[in-house]
This record gives C-alpha cells, structure tokens and sequence, in this order.
C-alpha cells in the first residue's frame, strides 16, 4: 500500500526519524498535505500538539527497543553482561568470576610449645585494618587437614617456626541447606550468598572442589560431581553444572533423568563453597599478622606473618576482554596444543594476568605468568595452574610455570616549570604520567619501552615549559646512563616495571625549576 495525500499524489517517508525530536518534525511536516485544515498545530496548548507529542515518544521508545535488540543480539556489540553470558554460553565459555589472592605465611610458636597443631579448611587469619583500608580474611583451603608436630621443631630466635601454609582470601561457607528435592527434573538451587569463587571446571581441574553439593536421602550421603555442562551425563550420573548470573549469583542444575540424575525426592541439598576474591587481597609482605578464627593456634599463643606478598587476586572478567577472549578458547576446543592454546586457557583461569608460553623443549611447555596486578607466582596459584592443565595438555608433554622476569627501568628528568603553575602539582603530574606508561596494565611481554613515549607524555602535561631526559636505562646498567637508540629491548618472557633502587620510587626521578612553590 502506497502512502498518499488526499488529492492522490505520493508522500515522502522520512524513514531516518527515530528519536522523539525527528518524529515529531516528520509528523508535523505531513500536516499539511494530509490535514489541511489544522494550521495552527505548532501551538503548545493545541489537544492534537499533546497527541503528537506522544505519538513522537511512543515512536522513540519502540526505535530504542529495536535498537537495543538489534544490539544485545550479537556478541561483539553487546552492551549488558547478561546478554554476553547468554552468547558466550553456546561456546561453552563462562565469564571467570572474581579469582582470590594467595600468599605463603609462616608459623610461630613459644619455645615451650609440643602438641600436635592441626590446621583445617576454613581456619581463618586476618590483615590489619587501618584509616583507608579494611582488613582482609584469609583461609587455609584444603580439604586434607596440615598436621603440625611442633616437638620436632626445632627453635630459632626464640620461637618455633613452621613455614609453608598457604592460604587464600575468601570465605568458606559450609553445609548451607539449599532445600530438599522433588524428584522433578531440571531442579535449580540458587545459592544464597554471591561472589562465589569458581574456578574454571574440570575433572581434576583445580576448580573442581570449589562447590560442594551433598544429597542425603535414608542416611546415604551423596556427593555430586561439578561439571561444566550435563549434556555429556549418564542418566545416573551424579552430576551438577552451575551458572552465573550478571549480579554474580550462581545457581546449582541438576539433571533430568536422561542427562544427569535427579536427586530422591525429599533428599536434603547442602552446599559448602567460598566466597570472595578480588584485587582487595593483593597486600604486601607482612600484612598478614592476626588469626582470626583459628582456636587451636590462638590458645597456643601462636603468631603469623606473610614473608612473601598475596598476589593472584583479580575482578570478575570483563566484558571486553571476554568478547576479545572467548574465540581464542573455542578455536583451542579447550585442548592445549600451540603455545597459543596454553596462553587462551590460562588466561581463563582466575588469578592470571598475563602469560606468554614458550617452549622448553620438545615435550616441554613453559608459562611465564604474572598474577593480575603483577608480582610473582604464589605457591598456591603455581600448584592450581599445573593441576589445571592435567586434563588439557597432552599426556607427553609437561607443564612448567615460571615467574615472569620483571625489568626495573629509571629514568630521571629535568623539567622546566611555566611560572604560574605550582611547581609541587607539575611535578606530581609528571610521576603519574610516568607511573601510567609503566603500569602493569600498560606493559607487555617482549614490548620494548620507548624514551619518546616519556617525553610525549611529559610534555603533554600543562605547565611543562621543557623537558630532558638524563637517564633512561635498565637498573643493571650504570648510574646516569641514558640508552643511546631511545629505546629497551625486552625479551620475549621480560615485563617492564618501575625502578624501586635503594628503595624509593623511581617511575620518574625529577629536577624541578620554575613554577611557584
């Protein structure tokens, strides 16, 4: 059907008219060819100006809705994390939840002391708080009890010192009642609290026991087996998949009988798994010193102390780096086989925050891996990342993980300061560009560091009359040394870092002059 006008002439469509303003401009033009009559429409208190008014608006929320359907239809344009797990789940990819920091501690107790110590999953130690800064709890996490014999401990300063306990920020929840089963098919149980700490899935994945469900039904207790999807379940497979929401609430999926089995109706579901994680747990050495809910270490009078920083800690993924993500896992189909492979897989594991892999020989896999927010490898997530990639790799190859090999670099400048700019504010303005350009997230492996890039950002800054650049070095070369070619070459397992010489931060070393004090 062809739009007209009353005397049979054709009417043009603005079909570019989607927000409120444009409808209503395209509406109003065909007034007078279509009703001649009203002429003074442009009036405000006019009943049809109301009525066009609202047509324009209803006309403007369909195109929004049109617009945002088109958009959350595709992965590379979607905007809302629902709508990206809900694409990334027909890949079999799942948005990493938020990965905890961990840390080795040590152990001290009295000279005196001779009980056997035992240390269970859930005994829990503490970082000082302080004006700024909340304290941070940290659990020891393994499901085998650590046995200390502190008579065969020898004493060294006046303590007995046990080293070697790991532990990882969180919170353990445990037994929490989920309800009792139906007997129906496709039963889902929401856990109550978010933030679960869900690494990625596998049979002797180290996520494997991050969730555990028990079903008790006629004093038979069992346990079910977490897994990443049960369309690969027997139909008496004690199974259960899990999924994620966009606010972080994850909710437990049996099976229906055919794929996976349902669990006796009127059997009670508990559920013990940990909450948690985040870049809060990243802490320096030694911040660690209160036990917090641990009884058996604090009758004994026992103390703690983190000799080595908590690192791993990391967000939730993003959905930016997912979508950028996601097709370098599908194309590995979840196997380790390039050295591409190795880096997309473990960058899904929680924790991780950048890799490069290389080849140590012809059986031999070596992972240079920095935590999210840099520093070194923890034991803990070092033990993870080799029992992670038990089922991915092929059975002949071996799998090494190594510290990434961080290279200070300092540099010093001489910066003139425009007289009317605080000098103190120009020169802070300076170490922060400085500070930017050597961020663990503006770094990479094998990237060289370019002197331009300082000189670029430095006179970019207002107030900077003129800049130059006295040293700009490795900290292994010598005091004052300024590299010849502008540039430092990295190899490919190097990451550029900020120089820490003789202890103060060296981002950006300054000799100021102008400005007002």
């Amino acid at each position: 059907m062809v739009d007209t006008t009353p005397d049979g002439s054709r009417l043009s469509v603005d079909y570019g008219a989607r927000d409120f303003d444009s409808l209503l401009r395209s509406i109003r033009s065909r007034i007078p060819d279509t009703i001649p009559e009203w002429t003074d429409f442009d009036a405000e208190a006019d009943f049809g100006n109301v009525l066009l008014q609202l047509f324009a608006h209803t006309g403007d929320l369909l195109n929004y809705y049109i617009d945002r359907v088109a958009t959350e239809s595709l992965l590379g344009t979607a905007q809302t994390r629902r709508s990206v797990i809900q694409h990334l789940r027909l890949i079999g990819y799942r948005l990493a939840t938020a990965a905890p920091a961990a840390t080795t501690v040590t152990l001290s107790f009295p000279p005196l002391t001779s009980q056997l110590v035992v240390i269970r999953r859930g005994d829990a130690f503490t970082s000082r708080s302080g004006p700024g800064a909340r304290s941070v709890r940290f659990e020891f996490n393994s499901e085998q009890p650590l046995q200390i014999a502190t008579n065969s401990i020898a004493v060294t300063n006046g303590r007995k010192v046990f080293s070697g306990l790991r532990i990882e920020e969180g919170r353990l929840v445990e037994d929490e009642f989920l309800g009792s089963s139906t007997g129906q098919p496709n039963q889902r149980l929401r856990l109550a609290h978010p933030r679960v700490i869900l690494r990625p899935i596998g049979p002797r994945s180290a996520g494997a026991r991050d969730i555990i469900l028990r079903s008790t039904a006629g004093g038979v207790v069992t346990e079910w087996t977490l897994t990443e999807t049960l369309a690969f379940s027997r139909s008496t497979a004690t199974d259960v998949a899990i999924e994620i929401d966009e606010d972080d609430r994850a909710t437990l999926v049996l099976g229906d009988g055919r794929f996976g089995a349902v669990p006796a109706a009127g059997a009670t579901l508990r559920a013990t798994y940990r909450v948690g994680g985040g870049t809060l747990g990243n802490l320096p050495a030694g911040s660690i010193q209160t036990i917090l809910d641990a009884p058996q270490l604090s009758s004994l009078a026992a103390e703690i102390n983190n000799a080595d920083p908590a690192t791993g800690g990391a967000e939730r993924e993003e959905i930016a780096h997912a979508v950028g993500h996601a097709p370098a896992v599908f194309r590995s189909l979840k196997r380790a086989v390039t050295t591409a492979d190795y880096e997309a897989l473990a960058l899904m594991f929680g924790g991780v925050g950048k890799v490069r892999a290389g080849r140590g020989g012809w059986n031999l896999v070596r992972l240079y891996v920095a935590p999210e927010g840099g520093g070194h490898v923890s034991d803990v997530l070092r033990s993870s990342l080799v029992t992670y990639f038990e089922d991915l790799r092929p059975v002949s190859t071996l799998v090494e993980i190594m510290d990434v090999e961080y290279i200070p670099i300092a540099v010093t400048a001489e910066i003139a300061v425009i007289s009317y700019y605080s000098q103190a504010q120009v020169a802070e303005e300076v170490r922060e560009a400085g500070r930017r350009l050597l961020a663990f997230d503006s770094v990479d492996f094998g990237t060289s560091v370019y002197l331009s890039k300082f000189y670029e950002a430095i006179e970019a800054i207002p107030g900077v009359d003129f800049v130059n650049v006295t040293e700009f070095r490795r900290v292994e070369q010598p005091a004052g040394s300024l590299e010849a070619s502008g540039k430092i070459v990295l190899a490919e397992h190097e990451l550029a870092v900020a120089s820490t010489e003789a202890g103060y931060d060296r981002r950006i070393q300054l000799v100021v002059s102008g400005g007002f004090i």
